[in-house]
């Protein structure tokens, strides 16, 4: 099954005189799909062909939106201005589009007080609510507390 430069279908030719078609008309004879009865040919400029799909995946690659994982650190005993500080870096993350983990680490003695971690990530979460959602609920991993919080969608 032979289809000529401007998409008509010739019909089905002998391979011989699909190659001499194409070589008229000063192109290139493709397979475009060799499983169908009778295989399907195209004249066509292979090189402008992919040309055209290779600009096709960079066009789609551009538009992707890469989200990254930010981490903030801290105490479960944090004094309110460093409390107001992270805040501050976690609310700049999620404006910029970025997943978040803020992670509470226990040393020592802590580690019998995990209470206390999880307030501080509750009040987190309570105070992020309109830049942000939790994707992951405050969870103990080994001697650290962390959830994760994403972006909000209303940014757009």
């Amino acid at each position: 099954m032979l289809i000529d430069s401007e998409g008509t279908k010739i019909g089905v030719v002998p391979i011989n005189v699909a190659l001499e078609k194409a070589e008229e008309a000063g192109l290139d004879l493709v397979e475009i799909s060799p499983t169908a009865k009778p295989p399907v040919c195209k004249i066509i400029n292979y090189g402008k062909y992919k040309f055209e799909l290779e600009k096709k995946a960079k066009e789609s690659k551009k538009n992707q939106q890469i989200v990254k994982l930010k981490e903030i650190r801290l105490q479960p005993k944090i004094e309110k201005h460093d409390y107001e500080f992270k805040l501050q870096h976690v609310k700049d993350f999620l404006e910029e589009g970025d997943k978040v983990k803020i992670t509470i680490r226990f040393r020592g003695r802590q580690m019998a007080h995990t209470y206390l971690g999880e307030e501080v990530l509750l009040k987190f979460e309570e105070d992020l609510k309109e830049f942000g959602t939790v994707e992951k609920k405050p969870g103990i991993e080994g001697k650290s507390m962390s959830m994760i919080i994403v972006p909000s969608l209303k940014k757009k």
